[in-house]
């Protein structure tokens, strides 16, 4: 099946005018879209609200215009990145699918999605998260009609953290968790990408005492969110397969550090537009339909060998800082301001790094 893809803003909070928009314009209907990913412009934390509301606006977009029921509706994954510092744009990017198809020969965007076994307070930063969400990962693999991990170039999940009462109902049946509630992100983030590289086969089943610690093993190809708003770890995986049909493809690459805008180009070429070797916004002729990355602060506390500040910030968390700096360069790199980046990339690229992954329309 051939993916359409659109990227659209969201006006404020509660905007869903542009799904709506392209369902009108009949670039696919309400019953076609399979996945959202976004960003919202609330505080990226545990209580980020305008994550439930974005969710809610799309979700009832999609039960008006579409046939399906709610409780299927509801499946419908919707990953939302609350936090738009910076020249980040809020926008969320829609994926359908349709029943065209493509020729032989030709490798296109294919989608699948994908929900892992429960998680539970007490498997996040452990062992058992790695391997649940490893299995939800293949099952994605499976729904894409993928076989070849070096095929997939962009896994999105939504996972649980912890709050105070998922500590307690822990405690209630004697067990314990491996970190603090507001710790709990950027470790359920990290444990994650953990299983996403296992299953695609990029690292090895790490150590109990390797996750969130050993930094050199991550996934290249990871982007991992979490939040309040459920139990599993909701996955959309993205890669290319021959014969999918449509006119969208996808590559990856890494950013080596904030500042790594050739890392973002690179993701580009590797998606298959022809670049000259020192490109500008303006080689891209709007063919690209969306950047996704993940950064972080290094905890080296150096960029380029300067001295960096963020960490020691005590007015502005260094979430903010990062991601703003890496929003400007990667809306610089692409000419539009709407980019997803998000923070708390442990395992997710290299230190004070992060993966890049870019969506190009072929145009054909």
């Amino acid at each position: 099946m051939a993916v359409e893809v659109a990227k659209v803003e969201l006006k404020n909070v509660q905007d869903a005018s542009g799904l709506e928009e392209r369902i009108s314009a009949r670039q696919f209907t309400a019953d076609q879209v399979v996945a959202v990913i976004g960003k919202t412009e609330g505080n990226g934390g545990v209580n980020d609200f305008t994550r439930i509301l974005a969710d809610q606006a799309f979700r009832r977009v999609l039960l008006k215009h579409g046939r399906r029921p709610p409780d299927e509706v509801n499946r419908v994954p919707m990953v939302w990145s609350g936090g738009c510092d910076g020249v980040i744009t809020p926008h969320a990017t829609v994926f359908a699918q349709n029943d065209k198809t493509g020729s032989a020969g030709k490798s296109r965007l294919v989608i699948g999605t994908a929900m892992s076994p429960v998680l539970l307070p007490e498997d996040i930063g452990r062992p058992a998260m790695v391997e649940k969400v490893a299995e939800g990962v293949r099952a994605a693999m499976r729904a894409a009609g993928i076989d070849n991990a070096a095929d997939v170039h962009y896994v999105q999940t939504k996972t649980p953290l912890l709050t105070v009462d998922a500590v307690q109902d822990a405690e209630h049946r004697g067990k314990t968790v491996a970190c603090e509630v507001h710790d709990s992100m950027g470790v359920s983030n990290g444990t994650t990408a953990l299983g996403v590289g296992v299953a695609l086969g990029e690292i090895k089943m790490p150590r109990a005492e390797q996750i969130c610690k050993d930094l050199d093993i991550y996934s290249s190809v990871s982007s991992c969110s979490s939040g309040v708003e459920l139990t599993q770890a909701q996955i959309v995986l993205l890669g290319n397969k021959d014969g999918a049909g449509g006119r969208y493809r996808i590559g990856h690459s890494v950013m080596r550090d904030a500042l790594d805008i050739d890392g973002i180009y690179q993701a580009i070429r590797n998606a298959g537009l022809d670049l000259p070797e020192r490109p500008r916004a303006e080689d891209l002729k709007g063919r690209v339909v969306n950047c996704f990355i993940k950064c972080e602060a290094d905890r080296r506390a150096k960029l380029r060998g300067r001295r960096q500040i963020m960490l020691d910030d005590s007015d502005v968390h260094h979430h903010r800082h990062s991601k703003a700096a890496v929003g400007g360069v990667a809306a610089a790199a692409i000419g539009d301001p709407a980019v997803f980046v998000s923070v708390d990339a442990m395992h997710q690229g290299p230190q004070g790094g992060g993966p890049v992954i870019a969506i190009v329309d072929l145009a054909e």
